[in-house]
């Protein structure tokens, strides 16, 4: 059983739900092959330069980001006005399908998932396809067709792609595909000694994604060091040494430490009473399958203000929108019980860290129906 995965690396989250579904699929006895769409299958420079002007526009014009991303909600993805920008490198990916001959194709990006459906339509005969959608949103760029099966984070996310016509049957909700590990307990105590900190005092993680700057972690660390309540925290800087280099300068000799690049999330956040992070799609699934209550802060325009209403509505999170009402909602998470199991309860509700082998066990079976006579 051979399957392939296009993914793309604009952000960590695709490339993580991509690594975490080739772990299931390796772990079914299966071979997964996991392939960057815009580096393997257009071009690496186009590649490089397309996530470069994303990530400035995310820092110096987010509202420009923000515009697109309604105007590309809006027009949908065989749009004429996208002037093929969502087709790219389909060409590429039929000769890959050709020369590959996968059993199933999974897609955990958009635009991979739109040249799948275009090839579709122009009459090629291809693998059964599954798009593993990586936020808890329905937009329609992640609803091309025809798409075999579309797997989504939530029953209410599932709602919104029937209401935009997708068919019932063709929507299942798995949730998104996270590492192995999260599926399994973490002892808090057990967690926080590992990491150096005391088992006794309220914990807080704070982070915001593997690019640290895109976030508002100096508001967040600035909020820290003013509380008045016993805590400890832990900053997640992620890839960017400048910010962490300010960051642990600004906090020394106080109870918030400041790290970089974390490869052992889980533990960090089996560490956590709180988390304090902006609503990116694989965060909120990292923490929804660790049950660690969220404060969202500093989410970005886009998918990930679309991530935090759905957060904030189906009751997994807390929502500040200024410096002030963050350091409000610190104080209350970490000052009332009451809240944090409220938070609790609802992530029970949502969690499902098996995500990753529900997507395979479907595509395993659609190979299986497809090959019958």
């Amino acid at each position: 059983m051979r399957i392939l995965i296009l993914s793309a690396s604009y952000g960590s989250g695709h490339a993580e739900a991509a690594r975490s579904l080739a772990a299931a699929i390796e772990a079914r006895g299966g071979q997964a092959v996991v392939v960057d769409h815009f580096r393997e299958l257009v071009h690496p420079v186009f590649a490089h330069v397309s996530r470069a002007a994303y990530y400035w526009l995310l820092r110096r014009a987010p509202s420009a980001w923000a515009l697109a991303y309604g105007l590309g909600d809006r027009m949908g993805p065989e749009s004429p006005l996208s002037f093929g920008m969502t087709r790219v490198g389909t060409a590429r990916l039929a000769r890959l399908l050709d020369t590959m001959r996968p059993d199933a194709v999974i897609t955990v990006h958009a635009t991979p998932a739109v040249a799948m459906a275009a090839l579709a339509v122009s009459g090629r005969r291809l693998p059964p396809h599954t798009t593993a959608v990586t936020d808890f949103v329905a937009h329609s760029q992640w609803m091309p067709s025809p798409v075999d099966r579309y797997c989504v984070a939530a029953e209410e996310v599932r709602n919104e792609f029937v209401a935009r016509g997708i068919p019932p049957e063709r929507v299942v909700v798995t949730g998104v595909p996270v590492r192995e590990e999260f599926a399994r307990a973490v002892d808090a105590d057990a967690a926080r000694r590992a990491l150096g900190l005391s088992p006794d005092l309220p914990t807080i993680v704070a982070m915001a994604g593997t690019q640290g700057s895109l976030g508002r972690l100096r508001d967040v660390t600035r909020a820290l060091l003013t509380m008045e309540r016993p805590i400890q925290a832990v900053v997640v800087a992620g890839r960017d040494e400048c910010l962490r280099t300010a960051l642990a300068r600004e906090a020394a000799a106080s109870p918030v430490r400041v790290v970089g690049f974390v490869d052992d999330v889980r533990t960090l956040l089996g560490a956590a009473d709180l988390l304090v992070t902006k609503a990116g799609g694989m965060t909120l699934a990292e923490a929804t399958a660790a049950e660690v209550p969220l404060l969202l802060y500093g989410s970005l325009p886009g998918q990930e203000r679309g991530n935090e209403r759905f957060a904030s509505r189906a009751g997994i999170a807390l929502v500040a929108r200024s410096r002030g009402e963050l350091r409000r909602l610190l104080d209350r998470a970490v000052g009332d019980p009451e809240v944090v199991e409220r938070l609790q309860g609802s992530l029970r509700r949502l969690r499902r860290p098996d995500a990753a082998q529900h997507i395979v066990d479907l595509v395993v079976e659609q190979i299986a129906q497809r090959g019958r006579p």
